[in-house]
C-alpha cells in the first residue's frame, strides 16, 4: 500500500516564447525568487518538471539563448496537449508526459546528457483544483478520481472503498496530519456499507459527520486536510519527490542549480532533508567517534532557509502564502 507524500513580477519574454496564452493561466509562485536564484542564461539546458501552464517556462525563455534548452514533463496529458499547443514554434522548448521522478530517462531520450537547471513547483494546479473532474476539492462536486493523470494508477474512489480502517487511518493521519483520522475511517468505512463512495460530496459528508461541529477549524474547511492526505496518496506525491530530487541531483551538471517550491509541511520537509543529506559530508549517528560512512557531498546550500513569498506577492495571490523555495547548487 502506497503512503508516500500544489505567483510575482514576470521577466519579458520574447514573442516566439510568449505563444498563445492559456484559457485559464495558472498563476506561478515566487517566480521572480527562482529566476534570480537559478539565473538562467545562454544555452542552458532547463527541465521543468512540474510543467502545468508553461507559465514559468515562459518566463525562463526569455532568459536563455537560440540555443538554451526547455524540456517540461507534466503526468497531466491535458497540460502536455496545451504545452505543445503553446510552445509550437519555439523549437527550444518540448513537452512530455510523464513524471519528474524519471527526469534521467527522459533528458537521455531528448538527446541530452546532461541539465543545468532544474526546477519543481509541487503540488497541484489552480486548474485541476477548478475542474470538477478531477475530484482535488471539496468545494465543486464531481468524481472521487484526485489523479495528476487521469489515464493511469488507482482513483482516490478505489481507495477509499477497498482500503480498510487501519490503512484509511494511517493515510488520513500521516498525510493529512488529521486528528480524527480514526473517526473519519469509520464513517467511511459506515458508509460504503450501504453504498460505495462515488462523489466528493460523499467524502465531504463523511468527514463532517465524523467530526464534531464545535471542533470544526475555524479557518478551513473540515474536510481539508482529508482531501490533501489522499491526493497525496493517490499519486505517491511523497515517493515521487524522493525519487525526483535525487534524480536531479544525479543529472545536474557541476553548478547546475535546482530549485524546489513546496506548498505544505510534509513536502518542505521532506525536501529539506534530502537537500540537506546531499550538502553534509558526513551522515553517521551523532554519537559515533569516528566517520565510517564514506558519504560524499553532491550540493551546496547557498541558503539554509526557505525562502518565502514577499507580502506583495501574497497579498495579490493568496494561495502562494504558503509557499517555500530551496535552492541548491551541484558541486
Amino acid at each position: 500500500m502506497p503512503i508516500v507524500a500544489g505567483m510575482k513580477e514576470r521577466t519579458p519574454a520574447t514573442p516566439a516564447a510568449q505563444g498563445a496564452e492559456a484559457p485559464s493561466a495558472h498563476r506561478p509562485v515566487l517566480l521572480h525568487e527562482l529566476i534570480q536564484r537559478l539565473h538562467p542564461s545562454g544555452n542552458d539546458v532547463v527541465i521543468d518538471g512540474t510543467f502545468g501552464q508553461g507559465e514559468m517556462a515562459r518566463a525562463i525563455l526569455g532568459q536563455l539563448g537560440p540555443d538554451g534548452r526547455i524540456v517540461g514533463i507534466d503526468l497531466d496529458p491535458d497540460a502536455v496537449k496545451h504545452g505543445r499547443l503553446r510552445f509550437a514554434t519555439d523549437p527550444r522548448v518540448t513537452v512530455v508526459h510523464g513524471s519528474y521522478a524519471n527526469m534521467e530517462d527522459i533528458l537521455h531520450e531528448a538527446g541530452m546528457d546532461g541539465a543545468d537547471v532544474v526546477l519543481l513547483d509541487l503540488g497541484y494546479s489552480s486548474n485541476q483544483i477548478e475542474d470538477p473532474s478531477r475530484g482535488m476539492s471539496f468545494m465543486r462536486d464531481g468524481p472521487l478520481d484526485m489523479r495528476f493523470d487521469p489515464t493511469s494508477g488507482n482513483t482516490a474512489q478505489d481507495l477509499l472503498n477497498t482500503y480498510d480502517e487501519a490503512a484509511l487511518t494511517t493515510i488520513l493521519f500521516r498525510l493529512g496530519e488529521e486528528r480524527w483520522a480514526a473517526a473519519i475511517a469509520r464513517s467511511i468505512i459506515r458508509t460504503r456499507a450501504s453504498h460505495p463512495l462515488e462523489r466528493t460530496g460523499d467524502l465531504v459528508a463523511c468527514v463532517e459527520s465524523a467530526i464534531p461541529r464545535r471542533a470544526w477549524p475555524q479557518h478551513i474547511h473540515p474536510a481539508t486536510k482529508t482531501f490533501q492526505a489522499l491526493r497525496i496518496a493517490v499519486n505517491d506525491e511523497l515517493g515521487t519527490i524522493e525519487r525526483g530530487v535525487q534524480s536531479a541531483i544525479r543529472i545536474l551538471r557541476p553548478g547546475g542549480r535546482l530549485g524546489v517550491i513546496s506548498f505544505h509541511s510534509l513536502e518542505d520537509t521532506l525536501v529539506k532533508n534530502l537537500l540537506h543529506v546531499s550538502a553534509t559530508p558526513c551522515v553517521c549517528p551523532p554519537q559515533q567517534t569516528f566517520c565510517t560512512c564514506a558519504h560524499r557531498v553532491h550540493l551546496f546550500l547557498p541558503e539554509r532557509k526557505a525562502i518565502r513569498p514577499s507580502p506583495e506577492e501574497t497579498a495579490a495571490n493568496p494561495r502562494s502564502r504558503s509557499a517555500r523555495l530551496r535552492i541548491a547548487v551541484r558541486q
